[in-house]
């Protein structure tokens, strides 16, 4: 074995603050990840069944698989929704269930790597994860959502979690800004833009490649344009706006990802101004509210404490 292999395979790597241990001679050496407190897939029966008399709640983070330009990863939305999940659970009792990667994409699908299903069957699989969990004892389910193209199916998961099983179920989303939506962001930054690179930068520096981040053509699709023209006259229009937005390339609509950006981003800023402070910044704000709400669900009547 060369020196730099036995390097690579017995040294304790830091990445983003996070301690990753090496594999050890022998075994896998692409394994990199040591086991995190609270994290179901993680843990043995035997801990999930002795967490169980300590808390009855748990996060099932949501994300998806698609572009976000050059520069991220296709995993962002879900990676990003499994770490702040994770920080969470480092602060609070609350247990971390196996992430639904797969979300709701089809306006990306135009760019290769990206997966998407359809509602129903997103639908079904978190809501079944969600009963397999309610089965074993958890009765606080949380959802964190990481891509905004799900928004509508979480809030019909939740509705039928809700009327439908013992369990009380709620969005973990909205307790403070997103991390990836930056306060002082002034100009249009949204899908792989600065803050969303920055939120990366801070939860896995080592998927983000910034020698490839540039700034897109941006492109405003024709009917959304002409329905903005008479936004003075009913601001109301701006529903309409907002259904046209963001749909497959087979719609018509001329507002998939591939019609309105370059490269996948969209965003007015300049992405080489993110930087990972800015993403733990924006992080530690939301993770402190989130624990402050879960903190206090667990000792609120009617949240149905323990």
């Amino acid at each position: 074995m060369n020196r730099f292999l036995l390097l690579s395979v017995s040294a304790i790597v830091m990445l983003g603050g996070s301690t990753w241990v090496a594999a050890q001679p022998g075994t896998n050496p692409l394994f990199r990840q040591e086991k995190v407190a609270n994290y179901l897939p993680h843990m043995t029966w035997s801990e999930v069944e002795e967490a169980l008399t300590r808390t009855d709640m748990v996060i099932i983070p949501v994300g998806s698989i698609e572009q976000h330009g050059k520069h991220l990863p296709l995993c962002t939305d879900i990676c990003a929704a499994t770490e702040i999940s994770k920080l969470i659970a480092q602060k609070t009792d609350v247990l971390v269930a196996p992430a639904v990667a797969v979300g709701l994409s089809d306006h990306h699908m135009a760019f290769p790597g990206t997966i998407t299903l359809s509602p129903e069957t997103f639908e079904a699989v978190v809501f079944e994860t969600a009963q397999s969990l309610i089965h074993h004892g958890f009765k606080k389910i949380l959802i964190y959502n990481g891509h905004g193209g799900n928004n509508v199916s979480v809030a019909n998961i939740l509705q039928k979690i809700n009327q439908t099983t013992p369990a009380v179920a709620v969005q973990l989303n909205g307790m403070a800004e997103p991390p990836w939506q930056l306060i002082e962001s002034g100009a249009l930054d949204g899908h792989a833009g600065v803050g969303e690179t920055a939120s990366m930068l801070y939860f896995t520096p080592g998927l983000v490649d910034m020698t490839k981040a540039e700034n897109p053509v941006l492109t405003t699709s024709p009917k959304v344009e002409e329905v903005q023209k008479h936004l003075d006259e009913d601001p109301h229009l701006s529903r309409v706006i907002s259904a046209l937005g963001g749909r497959p390339e087979s719609t018509g609509k001329q507002t998939s990802t591939r019609e309105t950006t370059s490269n996948g981003v969209t965003t007015k800023r300049d992405l080489k101004s993110a930087t990972a402070e800015q993403g733990r910044e924006q992080a530690e704000r939301f993770i402190e509210a989130a624990v402050k709400f879960i903190e206090t669900w667990k000792t609120a009547s009617n949240g149905g404490s323990r």
